[in-house]
């Protein structure tokens, strides 16, 4: 045998074994194989069953933390410029149309220090457009572009954050992408294969975790009404009436705290599930080194006074400062060890900007999969069956080279599927089968092109290989056109759409191999073993 058929079966027999490899690993039983392959070839949600939700997100919570920022920033330069004003307001937009028309009303500016004021608006806060509205009353409205460029940052940054919570789950091949409707929709994408508690998964989706530790300042109140009878029916500056949440011994309770946390879930490093002295769950966080060393500033300076680790608006804990806390934390009082780990993983991950609604909620049972995958095997091999008979009549022996070729374009193609971990859904399924019919096109073509060149009285082995170098051209032709569509279906489409394309790219990639390196490695090694062939079988 020649050292060109070495290298080439050496090629051939590396890449085959790779992909069963690929596709099964080392199986030490049957059991173990099947295990593999369900491991290997990731299904998607359409086969495997799970949850499909849509998620809006409340881009107007966003755009009134925005103003609220905007609003300390601003009484707080004002406060440094000796500038005097008497009331200073937001409007409060409930629906996302109404967060375009988000307004801060500040009242009662003196005429001698309009000029100041204007002045402080232009240079602190450019986003923002300044329009009299009377003598000493102005109003600040969000420029449309900042007011876009908010909207859009904070889905991309609820999108980030609901995948690492996700993720933090260990869920197997989640998708989780802005929804292909209109932008302005805000809506977001997740699909959730093999999900068998979507209840949890959507509690923690939707929590907030927005971790703040205030000082407290007075309480508990017993209604709020009680808190302002105690301070002249007006709550004391910077601060605000907070209740406990339910659960936690004092239900109903309010505290006056500071309006300014300590510190933030933003300083929080990690957090991780832990037990008390009593051995009851809980939660205890690390805090970043900037967030420690005020923490410690703070508690140090404080010593006597009391702490409140306040989540999503509602009080967890009071504490008294016994002593200077530098790094760390806990948060007390989880039911279970699941909602002490749930509670770490959100800390994690970080909090939304914004709140998010269910648009909706749909659930993929396995069965309904199951039926999908077995008819698509069924139609794969009704149309394989029909093509390998075609070609077994049509082109007799050498039809046995084209299904020797598409039996290993398959074993190719699953196999990229497992090491590229991609995701095998049921558009794949029809990609898959599109790609049986791209390679037996490839066949038909280099096996039309030998004929061609046998009814031209050349001999056999010049048939084969004008045949090959002929059809080479038209076959990279066909393959290039169609990944080219399969692109653009990749780049605009959505998750079904990308799989199709996925799929059908990688499948016209092996069949390149398939009907052109190890078809034509087949028919040598015919030619290799019977050099004085005067007929063949085409």
């Amino acid at each position: 045998m020649n050292k060109t058929l070495i290298w080439r079966a050496v090629v051939i027999a590396v890449v085959v074994l790779l992909a069963i490899y690929g596709i099964v690993g080392l199986p030490k039983s049957w059991q173990q194989l099947q295990s593999n392959m369900r491991e290997n070839i990731r299904l998607g949600l359409d086969l495997r069953g799970g949850s499909h939700l849509i998620l809006q997100v409340q881009v107007q919570d966003a755009v009134k933390v925005e103003a609220d920022q905007v609003m300390d920033r601003l009484r707080e330069a004002l406060r440094k410029a000796g500038i005097d004003w008497t009331a200073m307001e937001r409007n409060d937009p409930s629906t996302i149309e109404e967060a375009d028309n988000i307004q801060i009303q500040v009242r009662g500016i003196a005429e001698a220090r309009t000029a100041d004021f204007r002045r402080i608006v232009a240079e602190n806060f450019p986003q923002w457009v300044l329009t009299p509205v009377g003598a000493a009353d102005y109003r600040l409205t969000m420029r449309p572009s900042e007011l876009m460029a908010l909207k859009r940052d904070t889905v991309e940054r609820s999108i980030r954050t609901i995948e690492q919570r996700i993720n933090g789950l260990g869920l197997t091949e989640p998708v989780i992408q802005q929804h292909g409707r209109a932008e302005a929709e805000y809506e977001i994408l997740v699909q959730l294969p093999g999900v068998d508690d979507p209840a949890r998964v959507k509690n923690i989706m939707q929590t907030a975790a927005m971790l703040e530790i205030c000082e407290v300042l007075g309480g508990p109140y017993a209604s709020q009404e009680q808190a302002l009878a105690q301070h002249g029916g007006v709550l004391p500056p910077n601060s605000r009436l907070v209740r406990m949440a339910p659960g936690r011994g004092e239900d109903n309770a309010f505290y006056l705290l500071s309006r300014s946390p300590v510190i933030t879930g933003r300083d929080v490093r990690n957090a991780r599930p832990g037990r008390d002295e009593f051995q009851r769950w809980e939660t205890d966080f690390t805090l970043t080194q900037d967030g420690a060393a005020r923490f410690r500033r703070f508690t140090g300076a404080n010593i006597g006074n009391r702490l409140a680790v306040v989540l999503d608006n509602q009080i967890r804990s009071v504490a008294t400062i016994q002593s200077e806390i530098s790094e760390s934390g806990r948060i007390t009082g989880q039911a279970s060890q699941q909602e002490a780990s749930d509670l770490a993983l959100v800390l994690r991950a970080g909090s939304l900007p914004a709140g998010i609604v269910y648009l909706e909620e749909r659930s993929i049972g396995p069965s309904l999969g199951a039926d999908s995958i077995r008819q698509g095997f069924i139609a794969g091999l009704v149309g394989l069956a029909a093509v390998v008979a075609f070609m077994l009549v049509y082109y007799r022996l050498s039809g046995v080279n084209a299904t020797l070729a598409l039996i290993l374009n398959a074993v190719l193609l699953l196999a990229a599927l497992s090491y590229f971990n991609a995701t095998l859904t049921l558009p794949g399924i029809a990609g898959i089968i599109l790609t049986i019919g791209m390679a037996v096109d490839s066949n038909v073509l280099i096996f039309e092109r030998i004929r061609e060149e046998l009814r031209a009285g050349k001999s056999i082995p010049a048939s084969i290989d004008t045949g090959f170098k002929k059809a080479f051209l038209t076959i990279i032709d066909t393959h290039v056109t169609t990944i080219v569509s399969c692109a653009f279906l990749f780049m605009f489409g959505t998750g079904p759409v990308k799989g199709f394309a996925v799929t059908l790219v990688i499948g016209l990639i092996a069949n390149l191999f398939t009907a052109v390196f190890v078809s034509r490695t087949i028919f040598d090694w015919g030619l290799y073993r019977q050099p004085q062939m005067v007929r063949l079988s085409i």
